[in-house]
């Protein structure tokens, strides 16, 4: 009978249970022997053949070489080709310990699971280096995503939550990868979980400024990640101070013109709007805007990102006709350079109903805001942030225009799906 600390003091029928396994255990190959390591590591829910297909595939270069090397290594015993990905061999892999009752599989959600008990049996078959394993398993989940933002990448990055969370808590800082650790942020800032996103983030901007140095590009790129996750916090003076070292480093190395600087710049300026420091925030966004149109023309989107957030500080101010030129300019710039239905277009018509509102023209808001509901529906999915927000600001338009029996099932719809998305979080922490 198998006996080691993990099964000491246990009843007789749960070691013949442990024992049987382990015989199962002994038939496996070493592929399903290593995918049940990996999942002894992980949550014992929610695992898909998606999260190492897109790791195997990833374009994505960390800072370590050998870290990356290591983890192609592991995912190449699983189904990970020179070209690609092969499903087959992944799936003969479950297959083996699924035979032995090791593993289930969900096919409607595509799914796998292995039950609590099996989960933490699993880790005591663990050889070798487990923190090693552990770092391999989240630098593989890192690799899995880009840090793009469409709902499919939104809702992606939810279900890793509970998995990044099981490996993370005993890893040693200095272990991970730090653009792997940028990636892990990424998914805790999607969950507005801002404490952990900072002290990722901290760590990662360390990290560089102690291998790349001070003024290496991808330390600057980290200290304005640092800054980002300090602007959600509410930390201005924080974001500020990070933010002019950013800036004063890019215009010694890169020149006041170069596209970086101009984005220092403008987060330095945003970051002085919301403080409502508007002589501090105005004169940078016009240079910015003037600069972007010179260097990279009128109808490029950096361009129509800062007259969109001068246009945003002049509603906050109550300079709602300002506002209203530079938001018509935009919308319908991004109509023609960028298509009907691009994000940024939706957000620009959003924005310009957001104006009409502020000047009482509930009308031409509702008009408006109705045809960005149906497209943030359409592009992003009924349950993105935009969509819920699209919802919300067309609620608070019929409200005021006293149609109120358009406005309440908007409300309650609105209200439901965002209890909905908080439970959906709170049930992966």
């Amino acid at each position: 009978m198998l006996q080691n600390e993990e099964t000491q003091g246990q009843d007789p029928y749960e070691l013949a249970v442990y024992s049987t396994w382990r015989l199962s255990y002994d038939k496996l190959d070493p592929s399903a022997r290593l995918f049940l390591h990996i999942y002894s590591l992980l949550h014992h829910e929610g695992i898909s053949e998606e999260t190492f297909e897109k790791a195997a595939l990833s374009q994505v270069i960390l800072d370590n070489s050998e870290l990356q090397d290591e983890v192609a290594n592991l995912l190449g015993q699983l189904g990970k080709q020179d070209t690609g990905w092969s499903s087959w061999t992944f799936r003969k892999v479950i297959m083996q310990l699924g035979s032995h009752s090791l593993i289930e599989y969900d096919h409607q959600n595509r799914i796998y699971s292995i039950h609590p008990l099996i989960h933490h049996w699993s880790a005591t078959t663990l050889e070798g280096n487990r923190s090693l394993m552990q770092n391999l398993v989240l630098t593989m989940i890192a690799l899995s995503f880009s840090l793009t933002f469409t709902e499919d990448d939104f809702m992606y990055r939810r279900k890793l939550l509970k998995h990044t969370t099981n490996l993370i808590t005993s890893l040693k800082p200095e272990d991970i990868d730090s653009l792997a650790v940028l990636h892990i942020a990424q998914i805790y800032s999607d969950a507005v979980r801002l404490k952990e996103t900072e002290a990722l983030q901290v760590m990662a901007m360390e990290k560089r400024k102690r291998m790349l140095g001070d003024d290496h590009p991808d330390t600057l790129i980290s200290m304005e990640e640092v800054a980002g996750t300090y602007w959600g916090l509410g930390r201005w003076s924080d974001a500020e101070a990070l933010l002019l070292v950013v800036l004063g480093k890019r215009r010694l190395v890169l020149g006041d013109d170069h596209p970086d600087t101009l984005r220092g710049m403008e987060h330095l300026a945003d970051t002085y709007r919301e403080q409502g420091r508007w002589s501090d925030a105005e004169p940078l966004y016009f240079v910015v805007m003037e600069k972007r149109k010179l260097v990279l023309g009128d109808d490029h989107p950096d361009t129509f990102e800062t007259m969109t957030n001068l246009a945003n500080m002049y509603r906050y101010q109550g300079r709602l006709s300002n506002a209203e030129a530079l938001e018509v300019v935009v919308m319908e710039k991004t109509k023609r350079v960028l298509g009907d239905d691009h994000p940024d277009t939706i957000m620009s018509m959003s924005n310009l109903a957001n104006t009409y509102s502020y000047q009482g023209r509930w009308k031409e808001a509702d008009t408006l805001q109705l045809v960005v509901l149906e497209k943030s529906k359409q592009v992003l999915g009924d349950d993105h942030p935009n969509t819920l927000t699209a919802i919300g600001n067309l609620a608070h338009t019929y409200r005021e225009e006293g149609r109120l029996d358009d406005a309440e099932p908007l409300f309650v719809m609105v209200t439901e799906k965002r209890k909905q998305c908080s439970a959906m979080t709170i049930l992966i922490l």
